[in-house]
């Protein structure tokens, strides 16, 4: 058994190679920082491969795609992303740009190279991080829950495709709240609510993942706060989302 995962030099993507290691898979981990992967390598129990690229470069995603086609990987968990912080108007245009290639251009190559081979195997597991804000709009987050709403809704399109089709093949989105990873320092923020352990999102989305959950919600205050939004007037939500946000700003 074989599982790739992006974004795996730490939080969630790290955690997730932890747990299918014991689980007996062998692993190809990818993230821009090398030294990273090596020390997770050298704890892991299982063969492991580790590729350092940058993909929020287009055709480092191809690159990727290219050096592991042959490998028949049997799971691919697409993690690698990144959020900012701030009213749209004033924040950085580049980073937002750089944002857009990693979370939504990545997911979208990656998905796409992959599922067509696990649709010609019939066979295979993809998982999309995505967020609990991929089911709403951010003020003052705008872009980021912007990206997690395109990749959310892909999961769930190609997840009926496949359906209809009768697929052995099977997708998910992981969408949690807030979790005790390196996000809020690269995106110049705070939560305001307590966070999630990484580890234990890693260890609920795949066991939710491999019993083909389509959207996998990890804790009960998210369940609950995804629940009570899709019947809240979308000003209303707007408003609650908005000063939520703030409050992350202002803690720093």
């Amino acid at each position: 058994m074989l599982a790739l995962i992006t974004g795996a030099s730490s939080g969630i993507g790290r955690d997730m190679a932890r747990i299918l290691s014991k689980m007996g898979y062998e692993l190809i981990l990818v993230a821009r920082r090398k030294e990273r992967l090596e020390e997770l390598k050298k704890e892991l129990g299982t063969p492991v491969q580790v590729i350092a690229l940058d993909l929020k470069v287009r055709s480092n995603c191809y690159k990727l795609y290219d050096k592991v086609k042959n490998k028949k990987i049997d799971v691919l968990i697409n993690n690698a992303g990144f959020g900012l912080f701030g009213e749209f108007s004033k924040t950085d245009l580049d980073t937002e740009l750089d944002m857009i290639d990693l979370n939504i251009v990545q997911y979208h190559i990656l998905t796409k190279l992959f599922l067509q081979d696990f649709v010609k195997r019939d066979r295979g597991f993809i998982l999309n991080v995505c967020s609990s804000a991929g089911f709403m709009a951010g003020p003052r987050m705008a872009t980021y829950y912007a990206t997690k709403n395109y990749v959310t809704k892909l999961t769930m399109a190609i997840y009926e495709e496949l359906k209809r089709a009768h697929s052995n093949v099977f997708i998910s989105a992981l969408c949690p709240g807030p979790v005790a990873t390196e996000f809020n320092l690269v995106a110049h923020g705070k939560f305001a609510i307590r966070e999630a352990s990484s580890y234990e999102v890693a260890k609920y989305a795949i066991d939710k993942l491999f019993k083909r959950k389509m959207i996998i919600v990890p804790t009960l205050l998210m369940k609950l706060t995804l629940f009570i939004t899709r019947f809240a007037p979308y000003r209303l939500s707007l408003y609650i989302t908005y000063n939520i946000q703030k409050r992350k700003t202002d803690k720093m």
